[in-house]
């Protein structure tokens, strides 16, 4: 069928806006071993160069992205380069970003299957690609999501769906007004994602049962005896990779105290970063037992590699995950027998994440992503044993994944004045830009992380960030 002309002034804008956009990016990227991991404009800063009035007429699109660079380009940190330490940050690989663009350009909905096969068709064969990297039961469903928070969300409603079955009522459909309660218990490293998530869902942030962690792993004696004292259904939050030090909660026994548990439980597992253990026979006896869990949450913007944002969740029932997230409308189409991702999440209307992930995996491909978590992990231990053998700073728990946690030590100085030189000594590395590192706190007291977790990274850029962390300790006024 032949269709109208399109205007070839509006055809050679689009493509004059993309060749800029390429060329600002491929730039960008060229520069990354090199370039300053951040210049930590201060806020009034970045308003002066980027807060204006809604412009009244339009400009040219090429000038606008070659303008909007040009002014933001200060604020913009080299988080997919190999010196960005801060969080848990993933690069991006290039088939990963080349599938990322593609996505861009050919703009799919991938809710549906009517409104995208090829997206939603790509999504399943991502799904199954990741359970065979990391393991997991094949029968399990699944969803690519925005993170692991709403990885976490998804999983966490399929509990909540599960536990109201338990308790006689349908938590989607009549929600939680006037229903028994169910009890939610994890450690007390919980990460802020999940909380954040049974707040959403009205179990309440504050409600949740927590037992101790010392070092990092769940106190499995202490987690036992406040299941005792719970006789209904109960959700069970355990960790795969905790964000301060890397440990795991023992996700076997979890698991056994799951099965143990008279009234019945649901074990959720919080793998944003961890769960990638899995990928290596090295490694995976971390996540032993992590198969035996009712949901699992990861990210794949950290150690699979690929753009912001992405995650992806699995639950071992497929019906109680469709019966959360089940809707209807007149409106939507028929899927003629296809998947329609919708089923599985929040979202109705999606981005096509799922071409990203499968070029990422397709390219890497299992041996890929075992070297890489690998050498990421042994990138970490090195940076570890400096932290051990250098004076001026000190290791705060051990590191058995890509987590180390760390601070600087100066003689003399009471635990409040050592906080704070340990909060300023993020900042002094931040602002010196050879390495990005974030704070926290650990064991009551303030801390530095250091997470390793990107492709690019070498040994050579952990000597830059060792080289980084010796001069701020050395040099930063007590």
């Amino acid at each position: 069928m032949k269709t109208a002309n399109h205007d070839p002034a509006a055809v050679a804008a689009s493509e004059g806006a993309l060749q800029r956009a390429h060329a600002l990016a491929t730039a960008f990227l060229s520069s990354l071993p090199g370039r300053s991991v951040s210049h930590v404009p201060a806020p009034e800063e970045m308003a002066a160069a980027l807060d204006e009035a809604l412009p009244e007429a339009g400009s040219d699109p090429a000038g606008v992205v070659d303008e909007w660079f040009g002014r933001a380009e200060r604020g913009i940190t080299a988080s997919p380069g190999p010196r960005f330490f801060g969080f848990v940050t993933g690069g991006v690989t290039p088939a990963a970003l080349a599938g990322d663009w593609l996505a861009s350009a050919i703009d799919q909905n991938a809710g549906l299957w009517a409104s995208s096969p090829a997206a939603a068709q790509t999504e399943l064969v991502v799904l199954r690609w990741l359970k065979e990297l990391f393991g997991l039961p094949e029968q399990w469903a699944g969803a690519l999501t925005s993170g692991a928070t709403m990885a976490n969300l998804v999983g966490l409603i399929s509990a909540r769906q599960w536990a109201g079955r338990r308790l006689g009522f349908d938590a989607a459909g009549d929600g939680l007004a006037g229903q028994p309660p169910i009890v939610v218990v994890a450690s007390t490293e919980i990460h802020l994602s999940a909380v954040k998530c049974l707040g959403t869902l009205g179990f309440g942030r504050n409600q949740v049962r927590r037992a101790r962690a010392p070092g990092g792993p769940v106190d499995i004696a202490a987690l036992a005896a406040l299941l005792k004292e719970i006789a209904g259904p109960v959700i069970i939050v355990g960790n795969a990779g905790e964000v301060n030090t890397g440990h795991f909660d023992d996700l076997s026994a979890l698991a056994d105290l799951r099965d143990a548990h008279p009234g019945g439980a649901w074990l959720h597992v919080d793998g944003a970063f961890g769960l990638f253990a899995a990928a290596s026979p090295r490694l995976a006896v971390l996540t032993r037992g992590i198969e035996r869990a009712d949901s699992v949450a990861a990210d794949a913007h950290k150690w699979l590699n690929v753009p912001y944002d992405s995650g992806f969740a699995f639950v071992r029932d497929a019906g109680i995950l469709r019966e959360a997230f089940a809707a209807g409308g007149a409106y939507v189409v028929g899927s003629d027998g296809g998947w329609d991702p919708f089923t599985h999440v929040p979202e109705m209307s999606r981005r096509f994440r799922g071409l990203a992930a499968w070029c990422a995996l397709k390219a890497f491909g299992r041996a890929g992503y075992r070297t890489m978590i690998e050498r990421c992990v042994d990138n970490a231990a090195a940076f570890a044993r400096w932290v051990e053998a250098t004076p001026a700073v000190e290791l705060m728990n051990p590191a058995p994944l890509n987590i180390v946690c760390f601070r600087v030590v100066r003689a003399g100085l009471d635990d409040a004045a050592s906080d704070d030189l340990n909060r300023r000594a993020v900042r002094a590395i931040q602002q010196d830009g050879r390495a990005f590192v974030t704070g926290t706190a650990w064991n009551g007291r303030s801390a530095i992380r250091a997470a390793f977790d990107n492709w690019r990274t070498t040994l050579a850029d952990v000597t830059l960030l060792q080289a980084a962390v010796a001069d701020v300790a050395k040099d930063l006024p007590a």
